[in-house]
């Protein structure tokens, strides 16, 4: 077996050399992947001046592209709410209290213990929800309820709970809230 030189490499290596870099992709293993050297792609020492007409204006990088991605990044806010130190619950707690809220409303709703208890179960929910779109314009780490941004989040959380507050309010037999255009609407589409 013949070993190729320090710094040869052997001609049925299919990595790129060094200062040559992959262009495109390999199309579910037909083919072979397209591999391009020039000058412009060859790492550069600090010293050495970027080449071409426009090179002055351009900034070197900076920072290395990542070669595998191992982690997901954390949303924006969404550290702990308490010191590293306490215990869970307490770093969690705007999730614990829009979920301790929605778990009320339900088992008001589940119960049903008055009346009006299927209306009131439904406005805990939808409150609960208003609740985790304050606390995440308002905190600025909020845990496990930060999912997205902080702009999405909120839009998210606060068009479902005044959507569920409105349809709360809404509900027929004895409706707490009177809206007459969305009546016509709902009877031109009912009938």
């Amino acid at each position: 077996m013949d070993l190729p030189e320090p710094g040869r490499r052997r001609p049925d290596d299919p990595r790129p050399a060094p200062g040559e870099r992959r262009r495109g992709r390999r199309a579910r293993g037909r083919g072979p992947l397209t591999v391009s050297s020039s000058a412009a792609d060859a790492p550069r020492t600090p010293e050495e001046p970027p080449a071409g007409p426009d090179a002055a204006d351009r900034h070197p990088r900076r920072h290395p592209r990542a070669k595998l991605t191992t982690t997901t990044a954390r949303p924006e806010g969404g550290g702990r709410a308490a010191p590293g130190d306490a215990p869970a619950p307490a770093r969690q707690w705007p999730l614990l209290t829009v979920l301790g809220l929605t778990a009320l409303g339900l088992l008001i709703v589940g119960t049903d213990l008055f009346a009006q208890s299927f209306r009131v179960g439904a406005l805990l929910v939808g409150a609960a929800l208003l609740t985790g779109a304050v606390l995440r314009r308002v905190l600025p780490s909020v845990g496990m309820l930060a999912v997205r941004s902080r702009f999405t989040d909120m839009i998210t959380y606060g068009v479902m709970g005044a959507l569920i507050v409105l349809l709360a309010l809404m509900v027929q037999p004895e409706p707490w809230l009177r809206i007459p255009f969305l009546e016509d609407v709902l009877h031109l589409t009912v009938s």
